[in-house]
């Protein structure tokens, strides 16, 4: 089996003379989670689209091995279907009507909306919204996750619920993830990996490891000490401890 699903092989990305992502090389292992971060502009979002196969790369390789589904940064619910409706767009490929309906009882339940099944997306919150699209992308038998910054949308309060809610989805269903933010604290608090790339164009700067068990609270030391040293790579702190960051 490959443990890679996801891989990229000298990978660059320019549009006419703007390049934006030179020559990365990153592979993604089955069931880890990786979140990119970096700069405005640095190719966050041209990266997630090559994993897609959205965007086709200008130079080097894309490998996918499984089916991939993606959450955008805000919601893509249609807003003329109902919740079950939604969902069921991603329960497609199962032909047996008692099935679907057997899924689809299962993810209501595990986002705790099984009283909201017939609301429309305009009644429900910018939280139950997100819930939704992630059940929808649950769905089904996807191997990859690709989020762009899907909860940038969100007041701070409901940023940090939803992160613990998707630590809990992805226990009862686990996928593998590139999580695209612009919020390091987000990503130290969920990541396996943090990919942190350079201005545009793109490239990997470092990489920074957690292995503090999940869920993390934005003042656990693993937490703070990877925010730390992400801004420092960055050049947005000082470093006064020198090179020990054990996470």
């Amino acid at each position: 089996m490959n443990d890679s699903p996801l891989q990229t092989v000298n990978l660059s990305r320019a549009f006419g003379i703007v390049e934006v992502l030179r020559g990365i090389d990153l592979q993604v292992a089955r069931g880890e989670f990786v979140a990119v971060v970096g700069p405005s502009g640095c190719g966050k979002t041209t990266l997630l689209s090559l994993f897609s196969g959205y965007e086709q790369p200008t130079s080097g390789t894309v490998v996918r091995n499984g089916r991939v589904r993606t959450v955008f940064q805000r919601d893509g619910l249609f807003p003329w279907l109902t919740c079950a409706d939604n969902i069921a767009l991603g329960l497609r490929e199962l032909s047996d009507a008692g099935e679907r309906r057997e899924h689809m009882r299962r993810l209501l339940g595990l986002i705790n909306l099984n009283g909201f099944a017939d609301r429309f997306p305009h009644q429900l919150s910018g939280g139950m919204r997100q819930l939704v699209e992630l059940a929808r992308a649950l769905a089904g038998d996807t191997d990859i996750l690709l989020m762009d910054e899907p909860f940038s949308a969100l007041d701070y309060l409901l940023r940090l619920r939803m992160r613990g809610e998707l630590v809990r989805l992805l226990h009862e269903c686990p996928r593998t993830v590139v999580f695209v933010t612009h919020d390091i604290e987000e990503a130290a608090q969920l990541a396996d990996r943090i990919i942190v790339l350079t201005e545009r164009p793109g490239r990997i700067r470092t990489e920074v490891r957690l292995s503090a068990p999940r869920p993390r609270n934005p003042t656990d030391p693993a937490v703070v000490k990877a925010v730390h040293r992400i801004l420092t790579e960055m050049g947005l702190e000082s470093d006064p401890s020198g090179p020990d960051f054990a996470l």
